[in-house]
């Protein structure tokens, strides 16, 4: 599996979306409804009705990507369904696509190292 670099933002949309979209109806949905660019970047992860579904959008420089993954025996913990987005960050994505509780996972707080005297 392909994952985002270090600094590549990551946004959720917590509302379930008709997974008969590709990827232009994804990145539709991006830009009309989650009101951001669908060519930033940036990834876009949306769900099924059906919690063990996800797909994913992303720009690479080239072409528009999308992924999609089934859980065969569980189901992804999903954010509380309403309109809106919510922001990830890469150690919550990589929990999520996992399967895992996203939730009980956070970033670490790095600084950059003091210069050498």
């Amino acid at each position: 599996m392909i994952h985002p670099s270090h600094g590549v933002q990551i946004f959720v949309a917590t509302k379930p979306v008709d997974f008969r979209k590709g990827h232009d109806g994804l990145a539709s949905l991006v830009q009309s409804h989650l009101k951001k660019k669908p060519f930033d970047g940036a990834v876009y992860v949306f769900r099924a009705k059906r919690a063990d579904r996800l797909k994913m959008i992303w720009w690479d420089g080239t072409g528009l990507v999308m992924a999609y993954k089934r859980l065969e025996q569980n189901a992804f913990k999903w954010p509380a369904i309403k309109d809106g987005i919510l922001r990830l960050d890469a150690a919550q994505f990589e929990a999520l696509f996992a399967g895992l509780d996203w939730r009980r996972v956070t970033a670490l707080e790095t600084r950059p190292p003091a210069a050498a005297e």
